[in-house]
């Protein structure tokens, strides 16, 4: 399957402009702190959803093509992205509306994007570094050694801070935060077939060794491995 042919390929001149917007510096380093602004994400047009059900499947090998900026940031959209502006409501269900999940972009091979953590805000849609340089190895070993997390271009970790649904549910809480983990990692699978990509979930990992190697405080429930199917 071919990539969604609106996807962009943006010049060197533009990336640099974008990367000097966004605080890279002018010798192209990129420091925790630093946003970019993701592309618009589409809502309307390509795959139907039966068409995306039919076709879902996991994927554990990828080529070495670069995912787009584009394709980053309509994945992270499908995952938490606002689907309400006026009402801050987000594109899968969460329990009273209090969303506990974090979407987080480890970024190898993005066309565009420095490589780092990056975490996503489904506000201005935009993100913002939390770590410089290419830490897929480094989340592979914490995902017990799986291979494909170091080749694929970029890796969508969904984590969450479980007191914010807590406050309002108290021991319920893990169950309905487990639940919308779930909603949101079906939603990246659907949004990779539209797109022409693949992943897997990976729930396979030593959660301290994962939260060192990303920088992160949330707790890690889902790696999404984002690449062209090989």
């Amino acid at each position: 399957m071919k990539p969604s042919g609106w996807l962009p390929r943006v010049g060197g001149a533009a990336w640099l402009a974008l990367g000097l917007a966004a605080g890279w510096g002018g010798e192209g380093k990129a420091l925790a702190g630093d946003r970019v602004k993701l592309p618009a994400a589409r809502v309307a047009g390509g795959m139907s959803v039966a068409e995306a059900l039919a076709t879902r499947r996991s994927r554990r090998s990828f080529t070495e093509e670069p995912l787009h900026l584009a394709a980053a940031g309509q994945l992270l959209w499908a995952a938490q992205g606002l689907s309400d502006q006026r009402h801050g409501l987000r594109t899968c269900p969460s329990a009273g509306a209090t969303y506990p999940l974090e979407a987080y972009l480890v970024a190898g091979a993005v066309t565009g994007l420095p490589a780092g953590v990056y975490r996503y805000l489904p506000a201005s849609h935009e993100l913002i570094m939390v770590r410089a340089g290419d830490v897929r190895r480094a989340v592979a070993a914490a995902a017990l050694g799986q291979e494909m997390l170091a080749v694929a271009p970029a890796t969508l970790v969904l984590a969450a801070e479980y007191g914010r649904t807590a406050r309002r549910y108290g021991a319920r809480a893990p169950r309905y935060v487990q639940m919308e983990v779930g909603h949101a990692g079906e939603n990246v699978y659907l949004q990779c077939v539209a797109l022409g990509l693949g992943t897997c979930a990976v729930g396979a990992f030593d959660d301290a060794e994962l939260k060192a190697a990303l920088g992160i405080a949330e707790e890690p429930l889902y790696l999404l491995p984002i690449g062209r199917p090989r």
